[in-house]
């Protein structure tokens, strides 16, 4: 049983590798006469249930669903960060629209962020869509080894682009937080923190997180 379960982790090793390393479909003889960003989405929204698809200057990037650590930590930050999201007649901050892997359609790409903010002022109400065209003001996407590299790069840059002002990094693995604000189109590294410490971060400094909890 130990030699089947040592097996069954290196095939879904290597299945995680491989969606890593194959970025760009459809395939040629799925393209008909289509435009290239249509048989792009069509292709993405074809994707099975148990992956995320992201394009990406129009490529579709296909990488594994996030495993229970990553899930977890953005569902604690999503709970953290609840009291923002509250309607204007009740106790909290309020003032901010909070969505869990929304499908962003910014310029032409799909990005799925682990998750989005929105202040009130900019959507006062929430649109019954698949895909949002509103850059948010906020978004956070939770680093795991199949992502990190494309989250920290072409990802961010492309946020910047589309004017998001603020990003969060957050990797469980090593209780991190990193915390940036647009300037321009580039990015102002505002902290970084890791371990227990208690941490005030724009934009929502009236919430104390404890990276520990996360």
């Amino acid at each position: 049983m130990a030699h089947a379960r040592h097996m069954s982790e290196a095939i879904h090793g290597r299945e995680e590798a491989r969606l890593e390393r194959s970025p760009v479909w459809p395939h040629s003889g799925d393209m008909g006469n289509k435009s290239p960003p249509e048989r792009v989405y069509e292709a993405l929204e074809r994707l099975p249930p148990n992956v995320v698809g992201e394009i990406i200057e129009g490529e579709l990037h296909v990488s594994p669903r996030p495993r229970t650590m990553h899930g977890r930590a953005a569902f604690r930050l999503g709970k953290k960060l609840g009291p923002f999201d509250q309607e204007p007649d009740t106790e909290g901050p309020g003032g901010w629209v909070f969505l869990p892997e929304p499908e962003l359609h910014l310029g032409g790409n799909v990005l799925v962020p682990d998750l989005a903010g929105w202040r009130r002022e900019h959507m006062p109400e929430l649109p019954d869509v698949t895909g949002v065209e509103l850059a948010p003001d906020w978004l956070c996407d939770v680093l795991s080894p199949s992502t990190e590299a494309m989250d920290r790069s072409r990802k961010m840059t492309l946020y910047a682009r589309e004017g998001v002002n603020h990003l969060w990094l957050v990797d469980p693995r090593i209780q991190l937080l990193e915390i940036y604000r647009r300037e321009g189109e580039r990015w102002q590294r505002l902290g970084a923190y890791t371990g227990d410490a208690t941490v005030h971060a724009e934009p929502f400094e009236a919430q104390k997180l404890n990276l520990g909890s996360l």
